[in-house]
């Protein structure tokens, strides 16, 4: 049987979501195929999890650790469900690389790229993809550029998030000048840069897709709606939301929305499971919001609910994508 490692935690807010997400990834696979083991990473310490609770450090050097019987582990593969750094960001993709160890999600350039909403936002926008403006305010520099520069230029209301992160931390709905700087410093929180964002008003959807060696899926699409300003965290893991699968688009708008998210996908260079979120505005315009190449995977996220509306086998995706590689 392989060993599989769920490598989770990490060192962002979205830690505790990370190990929420763990334990639905090891809920999905296939146990009678896998000894699964939960790896977390956290401020520096390697711990593997052992089945009675207890830990084992993880050696950096090859990625092994000592199970409960006393024998050493090297896992086959590694499935990456940490949210922000260093999961989503391409530092362990790098070591992994290095050590030679098979992974689930993209490579270092697919993940440094997609981790930076305003590099991934310029880039998509260079190839033809519609999204809206923004601006980046970088910590030390933040006196560089005034209220009124960025709302000239940006717009009131806006929205201003740390540019690489996720799970809404750190991220405000500006809609008054004096809410503005407030928002830049509890984004400065989060990261070093801080996106500036203009509001667009439409439908929020996303769209799931999976593509491995063994399987190509562009799931259905989900809906999003909260009577939240936005999508914010009470909203993605609170229930402060309504999620529609699928959404309440035109068939033609359907088909569109998932062409170009499998495009954007073989674009980035993707691999596994990710998921795209988008704005419609007026006249059927989709619009790029960001690319999750680590989705969540709890019990309320998105994926395993269009999985299930697509008619699939949540184990056997999950099957594909250890086997595709």
């Amino acid at each position: 049987m392989k060993t599989i490692a769920i490598i989770c935690g990490g060192d962002s807010s979205e830690h505790d979501v990370s190990m929420r997400s763990a334990a639905g990834v090891e809920s999905f696979l296939d146990k009678e195929k896998y000894n699964i083991y939960k790896v977390e990473l956290k401020s520096g310490l390697w711990e593997a999890i052992l089945p009675d609770g207890r830990r084992s450090r993880v050696d950096r050097n090859d990625f092994t650790f000592v199970n409960e019987c006393g024998e050493t582990i090297r896992p086959d593969f590694c499935y990456i469900i940490i949210h922000g750094t260093p999961g989503e960001n391409g530092i362990l993709q790098g070591y992994l690389d290095l050590i030679g160890m098979p992974y689930s999600t993209g490579g270092v350039l697919t993940e440094a790229l997609t981790f930076d909403k305003f590099v991934l936002n310029n880039y998509m926008r260079s190839l033809g993809v519609s999204v809206a403006d923004s601006l980046i305010v970088r910590r030390g520099l933040e006196n560089e550029v005034s209220d009124e520069d960025i709302i000239q230029r940006i717009g009131l209301p806006c929205f201003v998030k740390p540019a690489r992160g996720g799970s809404s931390f750190g991220t405000t709905k500006v809609k008054t000048a004096e809410a503005l700087r407030p928002a830049i410093e509890l984004a400065l929180r989060e990261g070093e840069d801080v996106m500036v964002e203009a509001f667009m008003q439409g439908t929020e959807i996303t769209c799931g897709c999976c593509k491995t060696g063994r399987c190509s899926h562009v799931f259905p699409i989900t809906e999003v709606v909260t009577s939240n300003d936005f999508f914010d965290y009470d909203a993605k893991y609170n229930g402060q939301v309504e999620e529609i699968t699928p959404a309440r688009i035109s068939e033609r708008l359907t088909q569109r929305v998932q062409t170009l998210t499998s495009t954007i996908y073989d674009i980035l260079g993707c691999y596994g499971i990710a998921r795209i979120d988008y704005i419609i505005t007026e006249g059927g315009k989709i619009n790029l919001l960001e690319v999750n190449t680590t989705p969540g995977m709890t019990a309320t996220s998105f994926i395993p609910q269009q999985i299930r509306a697509a008619g699939l086998d949540i184990t056997q995706v999950m099957t594909d994508i250890i086997e595709g590689k």
